[in-house]
């Protein structure tokens, strides 16, 4: 690696949007998540790009559906934008699933955009692997930034850095990349000057200390959850956040996610995102990375909303039908527990 393969970047936004511009022109094609974080898309929409969605599977953990995947290229796709560990899913894909997407990649000639500014933060168990790190044929732009890592929103530090070891990546490329980097001021020359330090100096202990608070945080929430009629949670491997499926048809007041989320934040003040901000209805998202007890009393409200909205599926039998009838869930000091009168 040389000096000419990274490009600082203000914020691993810029670096997105630098590579997009680089790689796709107007009328082409970049395939990205869903869910996943709408950026993609608003950036490339802006350029003219046409964005093509490929699906993640939450019964496998949010990976790629490869067949999909490949499905969705055709010769006008310029990247697959590719996101680990995810936002708004907080999967880690593993080596192997990794390796399957490269191969997806490389057997139809096309570069990657990956976007790793959660790397690193995972949970225990699971394993964060660069995806340049398994690959010396398919070219990819790796984004990255300290936001997320290092705990310093607005601080706007962000890279690329370029992997073409066989350079198959035309001249143009990085030229671009470098040249679209100095249409604003980058970023901040004091934290450049600090960024040395800041990478080869901050104690373990810190990663350490914030990955076992977001993790606690997440298994406390499934938990919580989980023991919600109506409520799927799905327990992520890393990152910040926690994706929770909606049983629709039993919240038949609700038209969509968007109201059920906008009425919870009305009647319980809990806050969470739409499944539709990321391309994916009849989900939320809830962020992890609140105090303990600030998000025992979330999930305590997101307990009193269900109860008071849910409404039992009319087509059970006699004897599911009375035996809900009588169950009800309560969330009681953070506990969630099932209580039969």
């Amino acid at each position: 690696m040389y000096n000419k393969d990274i490009i600082l970047c203000s914020g691993c936004s810029c670096a997105l949007d630098l590579c997009i511009s680089v790689l796709a022109n107007p009328g082409q094609n970049i395939l990205v998540p869903r869910p996943g974080f709408p950026l993609y898309r608003t950036l490339a929409e802006g350029l003219g790009i046409r964005t093509k969605f490929y699906d993640l599977k939450p019964e496998h953990g949010w990976e790629v559906d490869l067949e999909q995947l490949e499905a969705q290229i055709d010769d006008q796709t310029a990247a697959i934008v590719l996101n680990n560990p995810s936002n708004p899913c907080g999967s880690v894909f593993n080596r192997e699933h990794l390796s399957a997407i490269l191969q997806v990649a490389a057997c139809n000639f096309v570069s990657i955009i990956a976007d790793e500014i959660y790397d690193y933060f995972v949970f225990p168990g699971h394993e964060f692997h660069p995806l340049a790190s398994l690959t010396n044929e398919v070219p990819i732009l790796t984004c990255g930034g300290l936001t997320k890592r290092y705990l310093i929103p607005g601080w706007r530090m962000g890279g690329i850095v370029v992997h073409d070891r066989n350079e198959a990546l035309a001249p143009e490329v990085r030229k671009g990349l470098q040249s679209l980097s100095q249409r604003i001021i980058g970023s901040s020359t004091i934290l450049q000057g600090a960024l040395n330090r800041i990478l080869t100096q901050t104690p373990t202990e810190f990663f350490q200390s914030t990955i076992a608070q977001v993790y606690d945080n997440a298994q406390l929430a499934h938990q919580l959850l989980s023991g919600l009629t109506g409520m799927r949670p799905i327990m992520p491997s890393g990152a910040m956040y926690m994706m929770v499926g909606v049983d629709m048809a039993n919240f038949p007041e609700f038209e969509n996610d968007l109201q059920f989320v906008e009425r919870m934040v009305t009647e319980e003040s809990v806050f969470c995102l739409p499944g539709r901000c990321f391309d994916y209805p009849n989900y939320f998202r809830i962020v992890l990375t609140v105090p303990e007890l600030q998000l025992r009393e979330a999930c305590h409200r997101i307990s009193q909303f269900c109860m008071a909205h849910y409404v039992a599926p009319i087509n059970l039998g006699k004897e599911e039908a009375m035996s809900d009838s009588h169950i009800h869930h309560e969330l009681h000091n953070g506990i969630a527990t099932v209580i039969e009168p």
